[in-house]
């Protein structure tokens, strides 16, 4: 699962390099926005389990960020996907050498899907995620 997740976003920066229009920089800040948009709206906003309906409705008041690994708040799963964006806004931000205007989009664009990582379900307006197994 992986390092198909690191190809997919290799690929996504492939891609937006490959438009002749666009500057290195231009492509890393678009990789990194992309990147942390379908983060927060696939990991943290959508709730439910959208391909089986064998959980009997114990998943559809939680994001899929609660249902990794039962809840377990630093599992290697949850360290991996918080480890991306970070490494994502330092490639970001050294591409586009540090300028004010990247920094601070790719900043914000980092803070966005960091902060419902790190806060508690019950702070970000999330339901609670029960620790027993389903």
């Amino acid at each position: 699962m992986w390092f198909s997740y690191v190809a997919g976003v290799l690929g996504l920066h492939l891609v937006l390099l490959s438009i002749p229009l666009w500057s290195t920089s231009t492509a890393w800040t678009l990789t990194n926005i992309i990147h942390n948009l379908c983060v927060l709206v696939f990991m943290h906003s959508l709730k439910g389990a959208p391909f089986t309906q064998l959980d009997e409705g114990n998943s559809e008041n939680r994001t899929h960020w609660e249902q990794i690994d039962v809840g377990v708040q630093w599992s290697i799963t949850k360290k991996f996907l918080t480890v991306i964006p970070i490494a994502l806004f330092f490639l970001a931000s050294f591409y586009t050498k540090y300028d004010k205007l990247h920094f601070v989009i790719n900043f914000i664009s980092l803070l966005t899907v960091l902060v419902p990582k790190i806060l508690p379900s019950s702070v970000n307006g999330h339901s609670k995620v029960s620790k027993k197994p389903m």
